[in-house]
């Protein structure tokens, strides 16, 4: 006690100018803090903010929550009002905490998705802490299901980006849990390297709960090896840590502490740990942990020779292991309670003591049999219950790879929204789109380019190019339509309609213009080069999923067919507009007047050709909204 004490007011005097708000902003990643969840709750329940702070506590909210249905239902409405707002920070962040919600629910598949989406942002904004810090959660994602060898890859990962950024908080945090991951694995020499020297490095930066969580892991690798003196010491004072920071306890600190009075033949201490993390379990509702923590509660009973206890604890384990309650009522079924009260009721009947020697001797004779049986069925359906465990699991992770391969497939055959639509309803309603700007792209000579190419060399050369070309549309956030031949068309307000879509098709068509300048200078081998002619049109298009074995998303409407027109017009480099794109984007970008040109089918049409923008000062304007798109 004296030591602990002396520790946790080294730290609280040393850190009390610096750790007030510190634990408010980075609690998320280094440790909840449900008193703080609790107060901010009320208050934005009540209203009680500017909506300029929304944000701000929806993150905290769904960071600090240890109930794992308010941290998905806080993280849930964070993603929501960041996607609102565009901002991509507290959108990681949202998508960060929903994995976690999820990992707590015990659904890894689920949260695997979510963290892997929170790993897109950080690697588009190329930003080393959030790399490192969906690294760790990814890694401990691995880690639940098993999966040691990827869980042990992405630590890895994490904690090489924080040493060269220089991270220590973030840096013990991950040395912390690799830690963890090798001491699950028996590794406890490896373990004990990255718990000092996280230990360590929380020390220095005083970050006191992650400096108790290893302490106590330091502890639980004592009694791994029967230092139980060592192991004792460690984890009481990590749990004397805790309890005054009012911090969340792991369960497992209470069950080794519960194991090692048990040897010592010290049940009631070995009682009330193993309550207390039972405690601490229901509490948070870690299924897992009360699971071990019944089994652990039914072999103290069996120890000190309470076997009706030992037995309700143990169909508790069960019930939480596989959520059969089957499996309880066939064990109730043995009826050894009964039996054994019927036999104390006879007893208390019986007047001559040899006669109450006997009962005794058939009762205790009784009990051991009914004992045996039942540890015999226990066993029996334990081995059952684990192998159908092991069939589903197997049986599950293939059904999730094919489902995960058909939704990939899917979402690269349609938008997002026209997929969900047909898999939610088997078929997608045709939509009417009021303003849609379709582009056209057509390679100048393909065909005669193409009869002196071998196949290998055509397929690479037009994969290159339209490769590169999905790319700047989705950067634009516009949509591929389809390819035939050499032909690309994509379109732009759809499905979500919006109202930059003309600016944003010109600037993806000078994208793709300027690749194709660029890569005539770039020798690439089997890659043919071509000149590119573009054009654009904008207007009302009908929109919809042909077929029903191969699927195919598709618009429709003179649009479509003016676009095309316009692409046949053009000249190569040039980026030819019809009147309806032109009046749309006038104002922003210098277009050259052509005139009025024959179109097949319809006549004299006027056509621009779309130079560059006006200049910085105009397209600023337009990007901050002061010069707005008028549609017709």
């Amino acid at each position: 006690m004296g030591r602990s004490h002396s520790i946790i007011t080294y730290f609280v005097k040393k850190a009390c100018l610096t750790m007030g708000f510190f634990f408010l902003f980075i609690s998320g990643v280094y440790g909840q803090n449900p008193k703080l969840a609790d107060s901010l709750e009320l208050e934005y329940l009540k209203g009680n903010f500017e909506e300029k702070d929304r944000l701000k506590i929806l993150k905290e909210l769904a960071v600090n929550h240890l109930d794992s249905e308010k941290k998905l239902h806080f993280s849930e409405a964070l993603i929501q009002l960041a996607l609102a707002l565009d901002s991509t920070g507290y959108l990681y962040s949202g998508y960060l905490q929903k994995g976690n919600a999820l990992s707590n629910k015990g659904e890894p598949s689920d949260a695997l998705n979510i963290y892997f989406k929170a790993a897109e942002i950080a690697n588009e904004e190329n930003s080393s802490q959030k790399q490192g810090s969906v690294n760790t959660t990814i890694a401990d994602v691995y880690s639940k299901i098993g999966n040691h060898n990827n869980a042990i890859e992405y630590y890895q990962s994490a904690i090489d980006i924080f040493r060269k950024e220089n991270d220590s908080t973030r840096l013990a945090r991950t040395l912390y849990n690799a830690g963890d991951e090798y001491f699950k694995s028996e590794k406890y020499e490896s373990a004990m390297v990255y718990f000092d020297e996280s230990s360590l490095i929380c020390q220095n930066t005083n970050i006191l709960n992650y400096y108790a969580y290893n302490l106590g892991s330091i502890g639980m690798i004592f009694a791994e090896l029967g230092k139980y003196v060592l192991a004792k010491k460690n984890i009481s004072e990590a749990i004397e840590i805790l309890d005054e920071l009012e911090v969340y306890i792991p369960v497992e600190f209470m069950t080794y502490m519960s194991d090692i009075y048990a040897n010592e033949n010290d049940l009631l201490t070995a009682f009330g740990y193993a309550r207390k993390g039972l405690e601490v379990a229901q509490k948070y509702d870690l299924k897992k942990d009360i699971s071990e923590t019944y089994l652990k509660l039914s072999e103290l009973y069996e120890q000190a020779g309470n076997i009706p206890e030992s037995f309700k604890y143990y169909k508790s384990h069960i019930a939480y292991t596989e959520n059969n309650l089957q499996i309880v009522q066939q064990m109730a079924d043995l009826r050894t309670d009964f039996e054994i009260q019927k036999k104390q009721d006879e007893i208390v009947f019986l007047e001559k003591e040899a006669v109450i020697t006997d009962l005794r001797g058939k009762r205790q004779r009784t009990i051991s049999y009914v004992s045996i049986g039942a540890f015999a069925l226990v066993l029996l359906l334990v081995l059952v219950t684990y192998r159908r465990f092991v069939f589903v699991k197997k049986t599950n992770r293939i059904i999730q790879k094919e489902t995960d391969k058909s939704e990939k497939l899917l979402l690269n055959i349609l938008p997002e929204e026209t997929a969900i639509e047909l898999k939610k309803y088997g078929k997608v309603q045709a939509k009417k789109f009021n303003s849609v700007s379709v582009m056209f792209t057509d390679f100048k000579d393909f065909t005669r380019y193409s009869q002196k190419l071998s196949p290998d060399a055509l397929v690479k050369s037009v994969d290159y190019y339209f490769s590169k070309f999905d790319r700047i549309i989705k950067k634009y956030d516009l949509e591929k339509i389809k390819t035939i031949g050499d032909a690309y068309m994509c379109a732009g307000g759809l499905p979500f309609p919006s109202k930059d879509h003309p600016i944003k098709m010109v600037q993806a068509a000078f994208e793709i213009s300027e690749f194709i300048k660029r890569s005539k200078t770039e020798k690439k081998k089997d890659v043919a080069h071509f000149d590119v002619r573009i054009g654009i049109n904008t207007g009302p298009v009908v929109a919809g999923v042909v077929g029903s074995q191969k699927f195919a998303y598709d618009i429709w409407g003179d649009t479509v067919n003016v676009a095309s027109r316009m692409e046949s017009a053009s000249t190569t480099g040039k980026i030819n507009v019809s009147e309806n794109t032109y009046e749309l984007i006038k104002n922003v970008f210098d277009c050259n007047y052509r005139g009025e040109i024959f179109v097949r089918n319809k006549g004299l049409m006027k056509m621009y050709f779309v130079n560059n923008a006006k200049d910085k000062e105009s397209y600023k304007t337009w990007k901050e909204g002061k010069i707005e798109v008028q549609h017709k």
